[in-house]
């Protein structure tokens, strides 16, 4: 039953993670397709998603060679760092204190400068091929370290998390072939928040487990850290915005 429970909350946190960072990455494809072509397109996309796996398939398995309670340390400090950076940024983004992100701000910025650059030669299209490669690879190498992270918590956890991240893919894709529109509606600030606090709470647990903490309640323990995180952000933000009036600093508008 634990097993079950930490795989299952597992696969959950690495796809909201996940699809967050495919959220942004479709943004920019979708403005390199419709100023640039498809075709072009869609090849740096799939080139980047091509080697992203070929780099999941080689580092997967060498990861249960090494001791667990040493990549419990070291991948969650790593995703610590990286959950409560996402967090401080959704509590000063909800506070005003930072812009709000807008996918379709993004995505006419993007369109902009494409269109900038003028008409491209007939066949492959370096520019669109380079755009799209450049920003899958980016945003689905932080996806590879969320799913190698969760699943350096345990031996059975790499599975529940890739299957999460590969979930968010494919809803993601199929979103963006039917609608062929950046997913504003999408509450992306929402899932940062949400994310933050999963991350956080998830990496915090396995950081005591690598240094040979006897966590309460074994795996069920990352609830009570998840609510943890989550009443210290709700508390933050009102914080934070008192701090801005206070200081009689405007709340910023949304932008990309």
């Amino acid at each position: 039953m634990t097993i079950w429970t930490h795989s299952w909350s597992t696969g959950v946190a690495a796809f909201f993670a996940s699809l967050v960072e495919f959220v942004e990455a479709l943004t920019i494809v979708l403005a390199v397709g419709t100023v640039r072509g498809w075709r072009s397109a869609l090849m740096g996309a799939g080139s980047a998603l091509a080697l992203q796996l070929a780099i999941v398939l080689a580092l997967g398995p060498a990861l249960t060679r090494i001791p667990i309670h040493m990549v419990q340390l070291a991948f969650g400090t790593l995703l610590l760092l990286f959950g409560m950076r996402w967090l401080r940024k959704a509590i000063l983004r909800y506070a005003g204190a930072i812009p709000l992100h807008d996918e379709a701000a993004t995505f006419e910025k993007e369109t902009q400068s494409l269109r900038l650059l003028g008409k491209h030669a007939a066949g492959w299209d370096a520019v669109a091929i380079g755009t799209a490669f450049k920003i899958t690879m980016l945003e689905g190498l932080e996806v590879i370290f969320i799913v190698i992270a969760f699943g350096a918590g345990g031996p059975c956890l790499l599975i529940p998390a890739s299957v999460g991240a590969v979930a968010a893919l494919l809803l993601v894709i199929a979103l963006g072939l039917v609608i062929h529109k950046p997913l504003s509606a999408v509450p992306e600030n929402t899932l940062k928040f949400v994310v933050g606090i999963l991350i956080s709470a998830f990496s915090a647990f396995w950081v005591g487990e690598g240094l040979g903490l006897a966590w309460p309640g074994n795996d069920w323990s990352i609830l009570g850290l998840t609510l943890g995180f989550m009443v210290f952000g709700l508390v933050a933000i009102p914080i934070c915005k008192a701090c801005l009036s206070a200081r009689n600093l405007p709340a910023t508008k949304v932008t990309s």
